[in-house]
């Protein structure tokens, strides 16, 4: 057989992109390119002597061109207002993505500044409190800033999203009755909320501390914009909490660096009693939708993590979160 065998993922030469990102962004012959992680994007370290960059290489068949414009648009708004994001870099021809035949047909590259500091799941609350207010600032950026992408609500977070998730498990359990009977009660809870005084613009989606660099715990950058997409502002704040939930397990220790992230947003923008309301319940959404991303990109994930087990797990963090807030659905 002489032809090529047809793949659906491939991984690109670390050799081969730094010679392209060599030419393409006028680098010196310094320039190395590394894999640094194969996920849902690819994305490699590139360095050029002292300078250091991101490259993400996108999945095939994941985001469009236009979705990637998208999101550049948006990183450029928010660095152009002094929102601290890694942002992206244009190169010779001031163009941003760069167009790639792999194997199982066109990818689209982008070159990232990297963001300084480091990353850590064990931040202290001052560095809560830095976080906050920096998702404060990016929001202030965002707010009624509108995005060609995904709008996050309850057809895209739950019911599209709980469908995808059935057809990949195939069979009924307990797991995916408790998120039917989940997403009906929050989509309950999405229709009957007060919108008027919830914030409404672009929003990140994916705040939590593998996408953000915090530089000693008085600077934060974030960065991997890749589900950005328009929605509640809250929902932001609401999944950060989520995630800060699932890395402290002593509550204790939560609730005081949930209470410093929400004080350190609050020095710069007021979080209405309505979104305050809404934080136990957004998340969940959010977490919906994720499980369902899970799903529906298992061949180019390789999730042989993803099994029954895994559903029980995930659904046990949010047994916990639920039975933290006092939250009943039945």
């Amino acid at each position: 057989m002489t032809e090529k065998f047809p793949v659906i993922h491939s991984t690109l030469s670390p050799k081969g992109l730094s010679t392209l990102i060599q030419q393409q962004y006028h680098l010196s012959n310094l320039t190395e390119c590394k894999l640094f992680r194969a996920a849902m994007n690819h994305l490699y370290i590139v360095t050029d002597g002292e300078e250091k960059y991101v490259f993400r290489v996108y999945t095939f068949d994941w985001r469009t061109s236009s979705e990637i414009e998208e999101e550049l648009r948006l990183l450029t708004h928010l660095k152009e207002n002094g929102g601290s994001v890694a942002y992206p870099i244009a190169d010779q021809s001031n163009q941003y993505i760069q167009e790639i035949n792999a194997p199982e047909g066109k990818r689209f590259g982008v070159l990232f500044s990297y963001a300084k500091g480091t990353k850590t799941a064990k931040f202290s609350s001052q560095a809560s409190f830095v976080i906050g207010q920096a998702l404060a600032k990016v929001h202030q950026s965002t707010e009624n800033f509108a995005l060609h992408r995904i709008t996050y609500n309850t057809q895209s977070l739950l019911s599209d999203s709980l469908l995808r998730t059935k057809m990949f498990f195939k069979s009924t359990t307990d797991d995916l009755l408790f998120l039917e009977k989940l997403s009906h009660f929050l989509t309950e809870k999405f229709d009957n909320a007060d919108r008027q005084p919830m914030r409404y613009g672009a929003i990140h989606l994916d705040v939590w501390f593998d996408n953000m660099h915090i530089d000693h715990e008085k600077e934060v950058t974030f960065f991997d914009f890749d589900f950005c997409g328009n929605g509640f502002l809250c929902l932001d704040i609401s999944y950060f909490l989520y995630q800060l939930f699932s890395t402290n397990i002593n509550e204790n220790d939560y609730q005081i660096k949930a209470e410093s992230f929400l004080k350190g947003y609050e020095t710069i923008s007021e979080i209405s009693k309505e979104e305050k309301d809404f934080l136990p319940f957004a998340c969940l959404a959010i977490m919906n939708y994720y499980i369902s991303i899970q799903c529906d990109r298992f061949e180019y994930w390789t999730n042989i993590f993803l099994n029954e087990d895994h559903l029980k797990r995930m659904i046990g963090n949010l047994k916990r979160w639920m039975a933290y807030h006092k939250i009943e659905i039945e």
